[in-house]
């Protein structure tokens, strides 16, 4: 058998609280546990007969005095320590009820994800850290021949805080794809372009997407800062997970105008398939912003919007 496989599982809740400036807590591991000041999630382990988010509420209230009222299912990850395995079962909380008070000798800080300042940090919560810098929302662009005319309305989204935009159209030109990127990481948002890797590596941009063809036919991840790719089924999202993508699209939602009378997943069929990942899951098809709550409720890290954000 295996040595990683043979260890204990650990069922572990963690809440990831965040504040409206984007900022999030940490708190380090007090003196009498293991891995003493190290720097983590607040959270702890399952008990008996506990369901992930009962656990998070007794834990956050002992360890912080505070009485959730709003969590997100986000992310499930998997970490080998030496004596266990801890299964991390990830939520996004947004509102509670109390200060967060440190309970048990911790150190608290509230950090913001891509420029954190306390270590050393818990190995297990590094990969979390990496997925929160990701935005929320994905504007994916819809030029529609419209070259001049678009760069109007990425300058608008930019100057309303749109930070993350997928190039999508084909045989855009090498100089209006570096112009995008260009006006992009003026206002700190991120580009990654659909697609095409010659593209995106002549023009620095900062990922590649792949489509649903490509991520079939591709067995390594491409070396890129960013991977994301198109799924639509367990199986592309397994393969997704698989490679490391950064993140992945699922869909179609909810109907769209750009595929009437496509069949849709629905929100029960996407909850099925984004919750328990290891990667972000961004709904797509049918999006709206007022839509982004609700799809983070049924486990995706965010929306993307074709036509919505323009």
């Amino acid at each position: 058998m295996n040595q990683l496989t043979s260890l204990p599982v650990m069922a572990v809740s963690a809440g990831i609280l965040y504040r409206p400036d984007g900022t999030i807590l940490l708190a380090s591991r007090p003196a009498d546990k293991p891995w003493s000041g190290y720097w983590e999630f607040p959270g702890g382990k399952m008990e008996a007969g506990e369901t992930s988010r009962q656990a998070l509420t007794r834990e956050l209230e002992e360890e912080l005095g505070i009485r959730v009222t709003h969590a997100m299912p986000w992310l499930t990850l998997t970490h080998n320590y030496p004596t266990a395995r801890v299964c991390l079962n990830c939520f996004l909380i947004d509102a509670w009820q109390g200060d967060p008070t440190p309970r048990e000798g911790q150190m608290l800080s509230w950090q913001h994800p891509d420029a954190v300042n306390v270590m050393p940090l818990l190995p297990a919560n590094l990969p979390l850290l990496h997925a929160l810098c990701l935005p929320p929302i994905m504007g994916i662009t819809h030029i529609e021949n419209d070259l001049v005319g678009f760069l109007k309305k990425l300058d608008a989204a930019l100057l309303a805080g749109l930070k993350l935009i997928q190039l999508r159209e084909a045989g855009i030109t090498q100089h209006y794809a570096e112009t995008v990127i260009a006006r992009a990481h003026q206002h700190g948002a991120q580009v990654v372009i659909n697609q095409d890797v010659n593209l995106a590596q002549r023009t620095q941009a900062d990922g590649i997407h792949l489509t649903a063809k490509q991520l079939a036919d591709t067995v390594m991840r491409p070396d890129f800062r960013l991977v994301g790719a198109s799924c639509h089924n367990k199986l592309e999202l397994d393969h997704a997970e698989q490679l490391g993508c950064d993140y992945a699209l699922l869909s179609p939602v909810l109907p769209t105008a750009s595929h009437p009378g496509a069949t849709v997943l629905g929100w029960d069929k996407f909850t099925e398939l984004a919750q328990g990942r290891s990667l972000p899951v961004y709904a797509l098809g049918g999006m709206t912003q007022s839509l982004l709550t609700p799809a983070r409720e049924r486990g995706a890290h965010g929306i993307a919007l074709l036509r919505g954000i323009w």
